[in-house]
């Protein structure tokens, strides 16, 4: 009888395989970090063939580490950074172009032609999303525009397009010898390509943005079998799960029920409420997507607050004014100071999004005096990511109607316990951080888990959570209050720095 099953975590960093038995925990992992390829200001891009090298090395090291079997692993589930995208050549499985990363802003300019024409929001009712640089569909567009001889190669079906998950399932199911074509219905439906109620490719939308159905793969549920592994890895092993790393996260911490939440702090970070079978559209600035689908079941939709920096904010201190050693450092410094000073940092390095959706704004540091050290400027860098969430959660409660009881959180920063208690602070509830804290990847496996079996149903998933601390609020309204202001205004300066 298999033991285990696999989750490919696959994000924009790093790919990791993690094994997982059958209470949810973690029995072996394999991670390797990928170059992050910044060709011009603003430009981040991804080496598809390192990932796919890195998965395989991954998916080797999670195995061999106990010595495990493919007759071990029941399924392999896959959980992939959403909207990053990647065209490769159906016969040869290479990429055309390096992967546009989702935090890539190239596309800038065909944003800013919607935005003057007053057509930001046209698609909302099909896809629930605005025009942007983050998803999809304008970087399929800036490919097919700017590469010589893709256009056409699409057109007759060498040129496929994938988010991640894509790219992965298809080598991992034999590449150009018979790779599967497929995605989940919660990654199509943040390329904005895809119709919320129909949960296919929409006709109006690939004309809209000149994109050929032809390069597009099946969408099916995040819980099935795909197809099975052509490798000398894990052969055998059906792949059975796929969702986006934001949708696993939800469905790692079990939340099932409409107006249950989490919030996942890694690069960026992604607020996500079930809103159940109902599709709600968002009056303040959020995202309305899938959450996910299993097997032949109704899918259940989202609401979604989407931050682009929180975590590398912490890598940009490290990394690009050497303030820390590495990223746990910032903790420790921002301890050596009671409050921010009065500094806010507001980390707009490529625009701001929800609940904003500004691509004019630039990062700002406000606020500073002379008082101010660089203890104040890492306490500011912390709290940057909790007022974020803070403005997500203020719409998200306005759209669905429901306030939020507790905020269930995951992620690599819920390590850091000064932002976790600030962030309780700010918004006034209790604060949950879950036993096993790799959510993403848990509920990949918990996908492909159910897909064949391991288990019987979503009642023996909730079974797993458990909680591995809470935080209580307890800053006065005076000071909430006047802390949450400081920061409107610092986002306010941060409008109009792009022309």
């Amino acid at each position: 009888m298999p033991q285990y099953i696999a989750s490919i975590d696959q994000g924009t960093t790093s790919t990791r395989c993690i094994l997982f038995d059958h209470k949810g925990t973690i029995v072996s992992i394999g991670q390797k970090e990928h170059r992050q390829i910044y060709p011009k200001a603003g430009w981040v891009e991804h080496n598809p063939d390192e990932i796919w090298k890195n998965t395989l090395e991954v998916m080797a090291l999670a195995r061999i580490n106990i010595s495990a079997t493919a007759a071990d692993i029941a399924a392999i589930g896959i959980t992939n950074q959403r909207e990053t995208t990647v065209v490769w050549n159906r016969k040869t499985g290479k990429a055309y172009y390096n992967a546009l990363v989702w935090q890539d802003t190239r596309t800038a300019a065909y944003v800013t032609q919607y935005e003057k024409e007053g057509r930001l929001n046209d698609f909302r009712d099909i896809t629930g999303l605005p025009v942007s640089t983050y998803f999809s569909s304008l970087k399929i567009k800036w490919l097919l525009d700017h590469v010589d001889g893709l256009r056409a190669a699409a057109e007759n079906g060498d040129a496929i397009f994938g988010n991640i998950d894509t790219f992965l399932i298809w080598n991992l199911t034999g590449g150009p010898k018979g790779g599967i074509h497929v995605t989940d219905v919660s990654n199509a439906s943040r390329t904005q390509l895809m119709n919320l109620r129909t949960l296919q490719w929409d006709s109006t939308m690939l004309a809209e943005f000149d994109i050929p159905a032809a390069m597009l793969p099946a969408i099916k549920s995040s819980s099935e079998i795909y197809g099975h592994v052509h490798n000398e890895v894990l052969p055998g092993v059906p792949v059975a799960g796929d969702l986006g790393d934001q949708h696993a996260a939800l469905v790692g911490q079990t939340c099932f029920e409409p107006g249950m939440a989490k919030n996942t702090y890694g690069t960026g970070c992604f607020l996500v409420m079930n809103t159940g079978e109902e599709i709600k559209f968002s009056e303040h600035g959020l995202l309305t997507t899938i959450a996910y689908q299993f097997g032949n079941q109704p899918a259940q939709y989202a609401l979604e607050g989407s931050v682009a920096v929180t975590g590398a904010l912490v890598q940009w201190l490290r990394d690009n004014l050497g303030m820390i050693e590495k990223s746990s450092d910032i903790e420790t410094l921002a301890r050596t100071v009671d409050d921010n000073g009065g500094a806010y940092f507001v980390p707009a390095f490529s625009g701001l999004y929800a609940p904003y959706w500004r691509n004019d704004a630039r990062g700002v540091i406000a606020g500073l005096t002379r008082f101010v050290n660089k203890g104040h400027i890492a306490r500011a860098a912390l709290e940057a990511s909790a007022y974020q969430t803070a403005d997500v959660v203020e719409a998200m409660q306005q759209d669905s109607g429901i306030p939020l009881a507790s905020l269930r959180v995951d992620g690599g920063m819920v390590a850091n316990g000064l932002l976790m208690q600030f962030q309780a602070d700010l918004l006034n509830k209790q604060v949950v951080t879950p036993a096993i804290a790799e959510t993403t990847a848990l509920g990949a496996a918990y996908a492909a888990g159910l897909a064949v079996g391991y288990w019987k149903n979503t009642d023996e998933l909730k079974k797993n959570w458990a909680i591995a601390q809470t935080w209580d609020p307890s800053m006065d309204e005076a000071t909430r209050d006047g802390l949450y202001k400081g920061w409107k205004k610092a986002v306010s300066k941060s409008f109009g720095w792009v022309d």
